[in-house]
């Protein structure tokens, strides 16, 4: 992995949208997730809460790997449409084109403007969200000049 592609990568995260995925095998899940953060340099470590009654948390639990894909400020819709319970027919989820990630076996969307793999470490299950903390083993990004999704900008909410 390229070290400096890695850290323009983890830079793109905010408080924002991204689809994160996460497989087991064949069965494959993926929801729009905002709670998502750095949370090291060294190891590259990142942190999500997922929620506990989905199957996107259910398979990261069981297979310890994730994927998040973080989009630009210009694919709203693309974050709504992984409002819903996942639907993978062939090479598309949700009706989007994705490759399976050579790492976690999950959802590495075609159009995603940066993608990372992660190895979960821990999980911490309190109220109705699991947080889980997960190294990055594999990372890229798209060249170009884009702004990444922030929730405030879609005039979505999540969370209160």
């Amino acid at each position: 992995m390229d070290p400096e592609r890695k850290k323009r990568a983890l830079r793109t995260l905010t408080y924002g949208m991204v689809v994160a995925s996460a497989a087991d095998g064949e069965e494959l899940a993926a929801g729009a997730v905002n709670w998502i953060s750095q949370a090291s340099f060294v190891p590259p470590l990142i942190m999500l809460a997922l929620r506990n009654d989905s199957n996107l948390q259910r398979l990261a639990e069981r297979s310890q790997r994730l994927a998040v894909n973080v989009l630009t400020r210009q694919q709203k819709d693309l974050a709504a449409a992984f409002f819903k319970p996942s639907r993978v027919e062939a090479d598309r989820i949700q009706g989007f084109s994705f490759q399976r990630g050579s790492f976690s076996g999950a959802a590495i969307l075609a159009d995603a403007w940066a993608w990372l793999e992660a190895r979960v470490t821990d999980a911490v299950k309190r109220g109705d969200h699991t947080v889980f903390v997960a190294e990055v083993v594999e990372a890229d990004i798209r060249e170009g000049d884009f702004h990444p999704l922030v929730m405030w900008e879609t005039g979505w909410t999540y969370g209160g």
